[in-house]
């Protein structure tokens, strides 16, 4: 029995391993080399929450996504966002590859509507991403998500406050993002096989706003990835042209 204890754990992906890497999970490239090198699986895992932690917008949080969304939608798969406080600006994503035709915007009231459009999302629709906005979640809330996620096979991503790095989660791995001259550093707060604290700097990508995981020179960005809008609209669902 002992000796098959390895094969059992190796078959459990939730099951943290110490420090392995678990090169079995399945995941989505991230699209930045560097980045891959750290996550487990080589990029976002798959039936899995992350949260991505950022002080304020600017910080790279939306662009970071960008190789991930132009993945997904160019198998035909929606990539859904749940109350972003901004427009998504359509030249930004369009320059990455994205495809405008998969991208659908929702919008709720309140808290307990976001929960269930995510939820509904990520068990419901075939393929695709998730992208989510709340204020405050709850333990309860974000453990739905996870099982959600892990039930529809799909990454689920949540940008939450800086302040919610003292506060207990059950997704699977979280980030925080900073603003470097250069790009974007991101710091491993929850990583399975990685020791809290780790980061990498993703620098920009000359001629497009957006990272790099490459050693290239810095540039301003052309175009802004959003524009800021009321943080709140009538609910509606409709794509981005």
């Amino acid at each position: 029995m002992k000796a098959d204890l390895p094969v059992l754990t190796a078959s459990l992906p939730d099951v943290w391993q110490g420090r392995r890497l678990h090169r079995q999970i399945p995941a989505l490239a991230s699209g930045h080399a560097a980045l891959d090198s750290v996550l487990p699986g080589g990029g976002w895992p798959l039936g899995a929450a992350t949260e991505i932690l950022t002080g304020s917008s600017g910080a790279g949080e939306f662009s970071l996504l960008f190789p991930a969304m132009a993945q997904v939608t160019s198998r035909a798969q929606w990539v859904i966002m749940v109350d972003p406080p901004w427009i998504p600006y359509a030249p930004a994503m369009r320059g990455h590859g994205i495809d405008l035709q998969q991208l659908l915007v929702v919008r709720s009231d309140n808290r307990r509507e976001s929960d269930w459009a995510c939820e509904q999302v990520l068990r419901g629709v075939r393929g695709g991403m998730v992208l989510a906005w709340q204020d405050s979640p709850r333990f309860s809330g974000l453990r739905r998500l996870q099982l959600a996620a892990r039930s529809g096979h799909k990454p689920a991503f949540l940008f939450r406050p800086p302040e919610a790095a003292a506060e207990a989660s059950p997704a699977t791995l979280r980030l925080r993002l900073t603003a470097d001259p250069t790009g974007t550093r991101v710091t491993l707060l929850k990583c399975r096989g990685r020791r809290p604290g780790e980061s990498v700097l993703l620098r920009r990508s000359p001629g497009l706003p957006g990272m790099s995981a490459l050693p290239v020179a810095p540039v301003e960005a052309a175009v802004p990835a959003a524009q800021p809008v009321p943080p709140r609209a009538p609910q509606i669902e409709r794509q981005v042209h």
